[in-house]
Formats: C-alpha cells, structure tokens, sequence
C-alpha cells in the first residue's frame, strides 16, 4: 500500500495553499506536475468554488428549510457567476433558472463549472432543459420529503438523493459535503466516516493498493479496501497536523492522487493546467 505517495501528495498539495494564501511569490512547490497543473485542495471547503457558495449561499441561508435545494442547484451549476446571476433560491423559479443560464450561453460566457460531468439521461433535451425540467424540478416537487431531519445519517440521506433519476452517488456526495457543515446532517452519526467512491477515487485507491489502475470494484468491496486505506494512513494523517481529516475529503484527495501519478508516470497529463486567478471567481463583477 503507498501510503508514502499519498502523504507526500497530501502534504505537498496543503503546503502549497498555506503558501499563496501567505502572498509568497510563485513557485510555490517545486514539484513539476503539481506545480504546473490544476489539483483541489486536500480540503473541500478550501476550493475556491465551495468558498463561494459556503460565504454566500451556505452560511447566510444556514436556518432555511430548503437549503439541501440550493445545494442541489449549486453544486449542478458549480460556477460562482451564474451562481450570482440566478441568486439563491428561495423558491424554485424554472423560468428564471432556463433564462439566466441560456442567455449566459448566448452570450458566450460560462454557464457550468468544468469540474463535474452532467449526464443528460439520454435525452435529446438542451442540457439546461434537462437539469430544469428533468432533475431540479422533481426534486424540488418532493422538498418536503427531502429536507433532511435530525438525526439522519449522511448514508441515509446520500440514498434519499440517489432515489431521483439524474442525481448519481456522485453528485449526491456533492450536495451532502456541502450540507454537512449546518445542522441538522452537521450531528450526523457519520459525519467523519461517511464516504462513497466516484470513478477518480476508484482509480486513486487502484494505484494506492497496487492495482491495476482500472481494475473494477463493487462498492462494497472499495468501502472495505477504503477503510484499510484509512487505518493505515490516519497516523500519518496526526503526523502532520490533518488528524480532522474526513472522510469524503480523503475520498477526494484520491482522486487528485490519481491524476497526480497520472502526470508523474507519464501516461496522460492532467485536463486542466494552472493559472494563477483571484482565486477562482471569489470578485463577482
């Protein structure tokens, strides 16, 4: 198990934000791959999107009863100026919803972040038509079932998502490491080990276990292979000072772990190379 490389990655990737945050001037690792591509931070809520919808949608809608829905639609979107545009959701406007982000488009400027893949369900639908009419919609139709309630585990409520077609384990995961910093999921029995793999995370614990890097898993069998990793790597964790780490951060850091070696090994470059922003759209014009 290279528990060495994931430290190395981990330790690297957090000192690399403590020294921009700093103002230290570029470089700010010498490690070539790390240095010229683009990765997330080893925590979630350090990423520059997740900052913004935490500051600004999150944190002042702490008590609202639909909260999970801004979530939902945030994390769909995933881009902080078309978050502004749209403004949170007090109630689910489809109209308003179709026509900022078409007109986005129209204009040439970005609707939808490029970190996550919407997949559209086969249907011919234009992509904002689908995720309105198709995903959003039906979700909000059921918000009253869907508010999570006290004492709810994340796993529970990570199956309550994934009950609605178009909502995947993936984006599920999303919504819940985004609601689980306000009650009530903020005292969930699982606030630390819940976890739930997505296809960078599966080919991460792959190279860590000395896997095939695409060898298949069931989920059960990653759940159990994940734990051995956590075990394993929580002293180390303590070690330098990230003993707080969760689990769905963990999760995460696999996946960067993975296009890491990706790039180190030669077999692909990462999709997205760096360049240094005011922190990715954190000024909203």
């Amino acid at each position: 198990m290279q528990i060495e490389t994931a430290i190395y990655w981990i330790t690297e990737r957090e000192a690399i934000r403590k020294r921009r945050e700093a103002g230290d001037v570029q470089p700010w690792t010498k490690d070539p791959i790390l240095n010229s591509f683009r990765f997330c931070n080893v925590r979630r809520e350090d990423d520059a999107v997740t900052r913004y919808i935490a500051a600004n949608w999150r944190a002042p809608h702490a008590d609202n009863p639909n909260l999970w829905f801004a979530m939902a639609v945030a994390r769909f979107i995933n881009w902080p100026a078309t978050l502004h545009e749209l403004g949170f959701p007090e109630t689910w406007d489809r109209d308003h919803f179709k026509t900022v982000l078409t007109a986005r488009m129209q204009r040439g400027e970005k609707a939808f972040g490029p970190a996550y893949v919407i997949p559209n369900g086969g249907s011919s639908k234009p992509k904002v038509d689908y995720l309105a009419d198709n995903i959003l919609h039906r979700l909000w139709q059921a918000r009253e079932h869907m508010s999570p309630r006290p004492g709810i585990s994340l796993a529970s409520y990570c199956a309550r998502l994934m009950d609605f077609n178009g909502v995947g384990a993936f984006m599920a995961a999303q919504v819940i490491a985004d609601l689980k910093y306000v009650g009530p999921l903020r005292l969930a029995p699982d606030w630390i080990s819940f976890v739930i793999s997505g296809p960078g995370s599966r080919r991460g614990l792959n190279r860590i276990m000395g896997r095939t890097v695409d060898s298949p898993w069931t989920e059960s069998a990653w759940q159990t292979a994940f734990r051995r990793f956590e075990a394993s790597i929580r002293p180390e964790l303590e070690r330098i000072g990230l003993a707080d780490l969760h689990c769905q951060d963990l999760q995460n850091c696999l996946c960067e772990i993975d296009k890491f070696l990706r790039g180190r090994s030669g077999e692909g470059k990462p999709k997205r190379r760096f360049v240094p922003t005011k922190a990715a759209q954190e000024k909203i014009e």
